[in-house]
């Protein structure tokens, strides 16, 4: 009889976010990826832009890109609205120059960019 109840307890409590094993997991993801304006999506967008981008391009607030025809991060949006950049980032770059390499990202790499170039976007010519 007691594990009886103890079984009807534990049906009872299934429901219960608090026994849910995967839900912590997935509030993590919903935090992880935040809006365009988070801290850590704008963190994670520079390791991105670092990693991705500084071969050719400034990625930083200073600096000159390495490659001279490259435009630096920090003027984009002198040149573009950085709002439709993610749209073109989500369907691949298209440029006219042989030297942009295609890429993919997903939807948190693009989040995570667009908050970085908007954290560094200056005034300044490309």
């Amino acid at each position: 009889m007691k594990r009886l109840v103890v079984f009807a307890a534990l049906v009872a409590l299934g429901g219960c976010e608090s026994l849910d094993v995967e839900a912590p997991a997935r509030r993590a993801e919903v935090r992880e990826i935040g809006p365009s304006g988070d801290a850590l999506a704008t963190e994670r967008g520079a390791a991105y832009a670092q990693a991705k981008c500084a071969g050719c391009h400034s990625v930083g607030r200073t600096g000159d890109s390495p490659l001279e025809a490259a435009p630096r991060l920090r003027a984009l949006g002198v040149l573009y609205p950085i709002e439709d950049l993610a749209e073109a980032f989500a369907e691949g770059i298209d440029t006219a120059h042989p030297a942009m390499p295609e890429f993919v990202m997903s939807s948190r790499e693009n989040v995570d960019l667009i908050a970085y170039l908007k954290s560094i976007q200056s005034s300044a010519s490309p």
